[in-house]
């Protein structure tokens, strides 16, 4: 659980909210409404006895109830939070920009994580300029899905809400972490046809986050 304040805006010319008393937000930790989700997840690949030694069918149908209360107290089940391992998902990236604020935490010298936020009408204007151009430039790229799905996602928010990127344990391995401007740069030169510039941007990602990605499976 953890409540934020906006981040105040940067910017060299005030707005009309400047001097307004910084808004504190909420973002549920929706613990048992995501354990239960994670539960079916790993279920809808495993079966027979493996399955039953992982979460005992008992198990499962609780997970099941605590999912069917929330929607019925809610409506929904929306989610406020999604999680990623061993890395960050390339669209994720969509969502901000260099200019977004951060909140570095570090301690004994080591960063233990990296926090960026950006307003989730900015969040979902970026989203949707992604989607338009890889729609038209690179319609069988599997970060079109993964982008429409993020726009699905956001829509269910209120306007004021924000979006915030935690980088985790994986923020010591690459911060400064240039992947928001390389994403957009690659977005950019596929909408323009410069294939050699989006190559040259995904290499730059994959030289970056693929090291991360192969620690899930180090010894």
């Amino acid at each position: 659980m953890r409540v934020t304040t906006a981040p105040a805006s940067q910017g060299g010319a005030a707005d009309d909210g400047a001097d307004a008393e910084p808004v504190l937000l909420y973002c549920p930790s929706q613990l048992v409404l995501r354990a239960g989700l994670a539960a079916n997840a790993l279920m809808e690949g495993i079966h027979g006895p493996l399955a039953e030694l992982l979460i005992p069918e008992e198990q499962r149908d609780k997970h099941q109830e605590r999912i069917d209360q929330v929607k019925a107290r809610d409506g929904s089940i929306r989610v406020h939070t999604r999680a990623s391992t061993w890395g960050i998902p390339f669209s994720w990236f969509s969502l901000f920009m260099e200019s977004d604020h951060k909140d570095v935490v570090e301690a004994a010298g080591r960063i233990l994580t990296v926090r960026v936020w950006a307003s989730i009408t900015d969040a979902l204007e970026r989203a949707r300029y992604a989607v338009a151009n890889l729609a038209l430039a690179a319609p069988d790229l599997d970060m079109l899905d993964d982008l429409a799905q993020l726009t699905e996602w956001l829509e269910q928010f209120h306007v004021e809400s924000m979006v915030e990127l935690d980088y985790g344990a994986v923020a010591d391995k690459v911060y400064p972490d240039e992947s928001p401007m390389d994403i957009r740069l690659g977005i950019e030169c596929l909408a323009e046809g410069d294939m050699t510039g989006a190559a040259a941007a995904y290499r730059r990602l994959a030289s970056r986050w693929i090291p991360i990605r192969q620690l899930a499976r180090a010894s």
